[in-house]
């Protein structure tokens, strides 16, 4: 399959990322996976989706690492799809997905909410900063820089951004000269 990634978002983590996990058969295997359906059967009838179509999405989601093909029977020989530790890592994000999908719908139209397994309290999702556990969702808070690994392109786009930021601020602020 011809990669979808412009040249110049190689660099960028959320491209690659979306490369990986951004199909929406992806996204709804995945969900399935969290909720313990591992057999191919399993995630067809949940899903509804065609043999074809289940088939290339496994096989892409084991070349990606994300599970793991193994047998569960001999005879005849049949497979099992595993979260490996790489998947696993994925669940925030799909909860977070579901979280956003369900902010925007009334409570009656909800189909599916996140809840404490034991208490059944329902949950909400945010993502923070692990370092000071400020929510995330500012944009003018926490902004993206480029890192060690970035190219030229990458560079020259956070250092443009940076610039209008420092200028909206009237040149005050971390990283203002």
């Amino acid at each position: 399959m011809p990669s979808r990634i412009r040249l110049e978002d190689r660099q960028c983590p959320l491209s690659t990322t979306v490369q990986h996990v951004g199909e929406w058969w992806t996204l709804l295997i995945l969900h399935d996976a969290f909720d313990g359906y591992t057999r191919f059967d399993q995630f067809q009838q949940s899903l509804g989706i065609s043999t074809s179509m289940l088939t290339a999405r496994l096989k892409t989601l084991v070349a990606e690492g994300l599970m793991e093909r193994r047998p569960y029977q001999t005879k005849p020989v049949r497979h099992e799809y595993v979260l490996t530790e790489r998947g696993r890592s994925l669940r925030p994000v799909i909860v977070v997905l579901a979280a956003w999908g369900n902010r925007h719908l009334a409570p009656q139209d909800r189909s599916m909410i996140l809840v404490d397994a034991e208490t059944g309290q329902e949950a909400e999702p945010v993502v923070v900063d692990a370092r000071t556990g400020k929510s995330l969702d500012d944009s003018d808070a926490y902004v993206f820089a480029h890192g060690p690994a970035a190219g030229e392109a990458m560079r020259a786009r956070y250092t443009e951004l940076e610039r209008q930021r420092r200028s909206r601020r009237g040149g005050s602020g971390p990283g203002a000269e």
